[in-house]
């Protein structure tokens, strides 16, 4: 194969790679998981979240957390929490994060 190829496939494969960890938590609704927080997550993050916002962490911190919950202290409150409820909670943590394009100002 030539050089322009493997190039070509190279490239291919990183943006599928990209794409899949986007939407293997991804595809939230912000605005519903922004709600959510406040509803579960502040109980125990203090009353103004001031323990706990979006722009504390990076993108990828987020990321990390969510693909392995049981790994945080809180987990077990999560239980109660639908599925579709916790993505749309990761996607506002995650699109408000510190390096996101539209980092948290306040919770």
């Amino acid at each position: 194969m030539n050089r322009k190829v493997i190039g070509t496939l190279i490239c291919v494969l990183m943006v599928l790679s990209i794409a899949s960890m986007a939407t293997a938590f991804g595809g939230g609704n912000a605005r519903k998981g922004k709600f959510l927080y406040r509803k579960h997550c502040r109980s125990c993050h203090g009353a103004t979240a001031s323990d706990l916002s979006p722009s504390n962490k990076t993108q990828a911190e987020w990321t990390d957390i969510f693909y392995d919950t049981s790994k945080i202290p809180c987990s077990s409150d999560w239980k109660k929490v639908q599925e579709k409820d916790i993505n749309d909670i990761f996607t506002y943590l995650h699109d408000y994060a510190k390096d996101s394009p539209s980092p948290a100002k306040c919770s």
